[in-house]
């Protein structure tokens, strides 16, 4: 009698385990990755969106992606909606290097790991990695290439910017300053904040036209803002008389400078790291670490020039890259 209770009871517990099992099969199915991006209008943050997503669900996870377009208290909503939603872990393009950081903490309060791609917290030690294209070579490649594309004689010349609560703003603006300091002769005449905008880059570019009709060349930090200036100074009767520079590795500026209009781009692997973000989230959920030592981790940058411009096979992508961590 009480071997046959004992069976019983053993009989209940392989079922009780199989339920177990079944449930947890369900949960892993069931996961969500959310991915935080900026504007999607913007193709750069379009690829990034994208290429997370699909990696996400490559690997499994459900994905949702929301964006914040660069407002703190939307991407605060959606950290909130993130943590209600249970999600698995966020993959995140924070609005503000300082003005995110909360929007972090609350996140990691709720136990679901946070990695930062493109732009940078300021704060090491909460999020579990933070994935950038090196800045500082990126904007050196550019401003060397303005140069080579420009010249050395004296000219005047202006520059678009992207927003302060960036720090790829101003790490590329440092980066040009530091190369461009170098050769007296060109001197700056104009300098504009167009937060990344073609049509604010198109209308600062007016204005700073009108102040300064001898400009010779623009350097910019995004590749929208180099777009939105050349399109201004089109409509001037001008754009043969300047020079102008991109950054990012956008498919309108690969077109454009294979029209001979912008001089070149510094493509930003946004594809690579956007798609190794999702990873090393993936790694932290099944391991407790994201497989790479350091939390900081820089993507070198890659100049797109008229000659290259044919080996560039996908958005923000050439077909000799890679996609080891620098």
């Amino acid at each position: 009698m009480f071997a046959k209770k004992l069976a019983t009871l053993a009989g209940v517990a392989v079922i009780g385990i199989s339920a177990l099992a079944s449930v947890s099969t369900a949960s892993a199915a069931d996961k969500l990755m959310t991915i935080i991006v900026n504007n999607p209008s913007n193709p750069y943050w379009q690829t990034e969106g994208n290429v997370a997503a699909d990696e996400a669900k490559r690997l499994g996870y459900k994905a949702n992606v929301v964006a914040h377009n660069g407002d703190t208290n939307t991407e605060r909503n959606q950290i909130d909606t993130a943590i209600t939603n249970h999600s698995a872990a966020i993959i995140l393009d924070p609005a503000n290097a300082d003005g995110s950081i909360g929007s972090v903490k609350k996140a990691v309060a709720a136990d679901i790991p946070v990695i930062i791609v493109n732009a940078e917290i300021n704060e090491q030690g909460l999020a579990k990695a933070q994935l950038v294209s090196n800045n500082a070579q990126g904007a050196a490649l550019g401003a060397m290439q303005w140069i080579k594309a420009m010249g050395t004689t004296d000219a005047n010349y202006a520059e678009l910017k992207g927003p302060p609560s960036d720090n790829n703003a101003a790490t590329r603006a440092n980066g040009y300053k530091t190369v461009l300091s170098q050769y007296p002769s060109l001197k700056q005449v104009a300098s504009q904040v167009a937060s990344w905008d073609r049509t604010q880059g198109h209308n600062k570019m007016q204005g700073m036209l009108q102040a300064n009709p001898n400009i010779k060349g623009v350097i910019s930090g995004n590749d929208d803002m180099a777009l939105g200036a050349i399109s201004a100074l089109k409509e001037a009767g001008k754009l043969d008389q300047v020079t102008v520079g991109g950054f990012d590795g956008s498919p309108a500026a690969i077109d454009s400078i294979k029209a001979g209009e912008l001089a070149y781009t510094v493509l930003q692997p946004v594809a690579v790291f956007a798609k190794q973000a999702v990873q090393q989230a993936d790694h932290y959920i099944k391991n407790g670490n994201t497989g790479v030592k350091k939390e900081k981790q820089l993507f070198d940058c890659i100049l797109i020039t008229q000659d290259k411009a044919d080996d560039f096979v996908a958005p923000f992508t050439l077909a000799s890259m890679t996609d080891d961590a620098k």
